[in-house]
């Protein structure tokens, strides 16, 4: 038995993980697609709506009509716990969402279950997610990334704050928001364009 740590100076090293995201391209075009088939209307749907909401699958499956309330600016927001966490997210409703919200107002399958969207099983998703991709012409894995999308390419590169972020996704520490940081070269230039008029106007 060791009575001794032999190791009490070692360290770990964590090795960066490459999240894979949506550009905001790639968002406009999944967006503006026509596949005239229903089962791929959905998806795509539910899919934008964690885009532009950083819901995870099973929140988004569990989202009630009664979550969706009016918040302090007089917009819609979601108020929810995730099942990951039980930490409750308060995300203000942007119009991509709200679009999609009022797609599904009517659906039958939403106004007996009460739920806001008509979320198919996740191994369905997966599956037609894979479909939706090829049409698309996106060479990405859309399983998982619609959260991180959230994360980078619609709010921490658009100059939303770590803090509003974390908040938002029901983060318990503003580290699980860090892992999520990828400054695309489109934020580098809007940020060195800025820098650039700040030393010009010396």
């Amino acid at each position: 038995m060791l009575t001794v740590d032999p190791y009490p100076n070692y360290k770990p090293k964590q090795k960066a993980v490459h999240r894979e995201v949506l550009t905001k391209g790639e968002l406009e075009r999944m967006s503006r697609k026509k596949f005239g088939v229903e089962r791929l209307d959905q998806v795509r749907d539910v899919f934008l709506f964690s885009c532009y909401t950083g819901l995870a699958y099973v929140d988004v499956h569990q989202l009630k009509r009664s979550e969706i309330i009016t918040g302090i600016d007089g917009g819609l927001w979601i108020h929810t716990h995730r099942q990951k966490t039980d930490a409750l997210s308060r995300i203000p409703v942007l119009l991509h969402a709200l679009s999609i919200i009022k797609l599904y107002e009517n659906h039958p399958e939403c106004m007996v279950k009460d739920t806001l969207l008509p979320v198919m099983t996740n191994q369905k998703m997966n599956a037609y997610l894979k479909e939706i991709a090829d049409l698309c012409r996106i060479n990405k894995v859309l399983t998982h990334i619609a959260r991180h999308t959230f994360a980078t390419t619609v709010t921490l590169n658009n100059g939303v704050s770590f803090e509003t972020v974390a908040k938002m996704m029901g983060h318990t520490s503003i580290k699980t928001t860090q892992i999520y940081a990828k400054v695309m070269n489109h934020k580098i230039s809007s940020d060195m364009q800025q820098l650039q008029k700040k030393l010009t106007a010396f």
